[in-house]
């Protein structure tokens, strides 16, 4: 399995599966790497890379639009709210979306934000032609925007926000553009697949999603046991920052009251079809998706496991 990013507090309780053995007592072997972006996760998932991964699933329906034969199916959602964004320093000359024409944005080919940013470009009447890219790794994204070198950058809030905090750029200073703010609220992290592993070891992924969602409810009523075990795993864990950054998360994604009331991962197919289409007009692909194709709730414990 893969993160699809490098390890943070909204990580911490895959980590925790793993180590307190939900994962074993569910019936499955998971072995939890980093990842490199959202972007990527499909890729790696679609060339057998990884059997299951985690990240935004804006980027998995584009790579599932563009590869409509792609070996990858979306098997579970944890949010549903999005919190991909662009970012700016706040005394900087950005003071809205389109002000960005003429400038400069760094980030990974694969960050979530940079994949749906054509999106975002579309709904907040930003001409792209007016965007200069800056290609990234992912632990120098932040730096850039400190440094000046780039005046934005884009990715999961809850990334950027608290990475920027760590090398000196605390909230007050940082404007926070999201992109659901222009109509873009589409589902955002969740678990993802090869379609191929899921129907040759379909209780090997019941139960990995099993522990996923233990360990998943576990977090969110109270994370501290999780953060704890980031911090076994990656010693050089700020545990003050990541706990900020998970509360940071609750606060500007709230769980809504469609999973509150059916339990996590529970999907509203008109909403999903909409995030299709979404994604489908802003790149100008066809419309060859369906809701069905893209997401199954067939690998899922039951919704009282689920509920938070």
């Amino acid at each position: 399995m893969t993160t699809g990013w490098s390890f943070q507090g909204t990580h911490s309780f895959m980590l925790r599966a793993v180590q307190a053995g939900y994962f074993k007592e569910a019936g499955a072997e998971v072995v939890v790497s980093r990842g490199f972006g959202s972007g990527r996760l499909p890729v790696d998932i679609a060339g057998g890379v990884f059997d299951i991964g985690y990240g935004d699933l804006s980027a998995t329906i584009k790579f599932m639009a563009d590869n409509p034969d792609s070996d990858v199916i979306i098997v579970g959602v944890l949010e549903d709210t999005n919190q991909t964004a662009m970012t700016v320093l706040a005394d900087g000359p950005i003071k809205a979306p389109k002000d960005i024409e003429g400038n400069t944005l760094a980030a990974p080919e694969s960050d979530a934000g940079r994949q749906l940013f054509p999106a975002y470009a579309k709904y907040a009447g930003i001409d792209l032609n007016k965007i200069t890219w800056i290609s990234v790794a992912p632990e120098l994204r932040e730096p850039m925007l400190v440094q000046k070198r780039a005046t934005g950058i884009t990715g999961l809030a809850s990334s950027t926000a608290l990475g920027l905090k760590r090398i000196g750029i605390d909230m007050p200073q940082q404007r926070i553009f999201f992109y659901r703010d222009f109509g873009i609220n589409l589902y955002s992290n969740g678990f993802v697949a090869s379609r191929k592993f899921a129907e040759r070891n379909p209780e090997a992924l019941k139960a990995a999603l099993a522990g996923l969602f233990r360990a998943y409810v576990e977090y969110y009523r109270d994370p501290t046991d999780s953060l704890k075990v980031l911090a076994e795993v990656e010693p050089l864990t700020d545990l003050k920052i990541e706990t900020e950054r998970v509360n940071f998360v609750k606060e500007v994604m709230p769980l809504g009251k469609y999973m509150q009331e059916n339990g996590i991962s529970a999907v509203e197919p008109e909403r999903l079809a909409f995030c299709i289409r979404t994604i489908e007009d802003a790149y100008g692909l066809p419309k060859r998706l369906t809701a069905e194709r893209v997401y199954t709730d067939a690998y899922l414990p039951p919704a009282s496991q689920r509920m938070i």
